[in-house]
């Protein structure tokens, strides 16, 4: 059985070439993740560090909205700003 991997990327180098000069190969994604292949297979991604940023940012994003979402139907409770500044 064949197994492919896609590759998320527009660019990719090898692990060896990765070793050689790391920042020559993030510099060939001119800002876009670069994908780190191992025997023609994707092992992981040089990812930009603003990239990276953006990423958490989003991931952080979806799991408020589920938050939201899971809690939009409880009963809502009436407080005052005083009480929570006394419950604290």
């Amino acid at each position: 059985m064949v197994v492919t991997n896609p590759i998320l990327s527009d660019v990719s180098a090898g692990i060896s070439e990765l070793k050689k000069n790391p920042m020559s190969v993030v510099e060939q994604g001119d800002g876009s993740p670069v994908a780190i292949l191992n025997r023609n297979k994707p092992v992981f991604y040089a990812v930009p560090a603003n990239v990276y940023e953006s990423m958490m940012d989003a991931i952080e994003d979806i799991e408020l909205a589920a938050l939201v979402e899971s809690r939009k139907n409880q009963d809502e409770v009436s407080t005052s700003v005083q009480q929570l500044i006394n419950d604290l």
